[in-house]
């Protein structure tokens, strides 16, 4: 099976879970750089009649003056919601490449260390809900990097934006009018309520209508935060998520065949590779992302960070007649040789591709980016 990038979307939006894998938050830099230009607000004479016409119609879904005026004050047209929402690249990636993003060593190492930080919290809302504590903590890691990767875009401008565009216009505004009712209930701020160029907010990516829908209170101060440093709210509103898709306590999400530790339907996504027994929570599990790879993510990374190991039953050499430790050697022996693949992960994205061509070029074979064995044994 192979997996685009549409199918890793949140709530039908291009909101993806791995930062790697498609419309990921869009975060500030650390050294303050800001969004990029073409996320700032720019002049639209069309997007201001818009807005226009919305502020005039949206009082009579019980948005307020004021609300209104607040939530509007300095938004504007972001091109690049634009330009993303339209080009969402149908980029192919095997369940390999998905599960060596999603349950890296980087990410299981940060997995345990966030755990370890919240497990009081973790423990009381697997106690409270039925919700496996470790699946809260993975969709948290897959989500936002477990808070690292909230994102920064204006959600007001975003969603406006994306309304007026028109292509899923009826949605988005849907988003829109959720998301000046959670201003308006005082949950957030609007300088504070911001997430992926989609609308996804907060360290579980939540859009506005499923924040209405499902997000609690679970410290007790009158705020659903699901946007602050204490992820508490969070965690919580993804816990009550899935509790009320139907999760049923006690019962794993699956596990690979032949582990012994789960009985349930059998899945194989890529041929050649692991099988799954999977239950009805593997299913509860994608309807916060409706993808068997998603799904399979989340659990794996759930029980490795709970200490288990990775799969035992290796994938087969992929289309170029390479396994994952040869890509892995080929992406070292590029990086040596002063070709940045930017990490060797074993997963050839665009970094890698770039790499290979300049490497090619360099000895004086065509640029094709393509990895080979051939490839590899030029490198030593």
């Amino acid at each position: 099976m192979t997996l685009s990038r549409r199918n890793f979307t949140l709530f039908g939006l291009g909101t993806v879970a791995l930062a790697a894998c498609g419309a990921a938050p869009v975060t500030r830099s650390a050294g303050g750089g800001g969004l990029p230009a073409d996320l700032r607000p720019t002049p639209n004479a069309a997007y201001d009649a818009w807005v226009a016409g919305f502020r005039a119609r949206a009082p009579r879904q019980g948005i307020s003056d004021s609300t209104l005026a607040a939530a509007f004050r300095g938004t504007g047209y972001l091109p690049g919601c634009v330009k993303r929402d339209r080009n969402q690249t149908e980029f192919k990636r095997s369940l390999e490449d998905y599960l060596s993003i999603a349950a890296s060593d980087e990410r299981v190492s940060k997995g345990r260390a966030a755990f370890a930080r919240n497990a009081n919290t973790l423990r009381t809302l697997e106690g409270q809900y039925g919700v496996d504590a470790n699946i809260i903590c993975a969709i948290w890691g897959l989500e936002s990097f477990f808070g690292e990767r909230r994102g920064d875009v204006p959600v007001i401008s975003a969603t406006s934006t994306l309304a007026f565009d028109g292509r899923r216009g009826a949605f988005f505004e849907k988003q829109l009018v959720a998301a000046l009712k959670i201003l308006q209930n005082g949950d957030i701020t609007p300088a504070r309520m911001t997430g992926s160029w989609a609308g996804a907010m907060g360290h579980t990516q939540f859009i506005p209508t499923s924040y209405q829908a499902f997000a609690v209170d679970f410290t007790g101060d009158g705020r659903r935060d699901i946007w602050s440093e204490d992820p508490t709210d969070a965690l919580a509103s993804t816990a009550a998520y899935l509790q009320r898709n139907g999760w049923q306590r006690g019962v794993r999400w699956g596990a690979e065949v032949g582990s012994g530790a789960a009985q349930g339907r059998i899945i194989q996504p890529q041929a050649g590779g692991p099988r799954f027994a999977v239950t009805r929570n593997f299913n509860v599990i994608k309807r916060y992302n409706n993808s068997d790879a998603y799904a399979i993510g989340v659990g794996h990374l759930a029980d490795r960070i709970a200490g288990g190991g990775p799969l035992r039953t290796p994938f087969p050499p992929d289309e170029n007649g390479l396994t994952k430790d040869d890509r892995v050697r080929l992406q070292q022996r590029l990086t040596a040789r002063g070709f940045d693949t930017g990490g060797s992960d074993g997963v050839i994205g665009p970094k890698s591709e770039a790499a290979i061509r300049a490497y090619q070029t360099s000895i004086g074979q065509p640029a094709t980016g393509r990895p080979s064995p051939a490839l590899l044994r030029t490198l030593g």
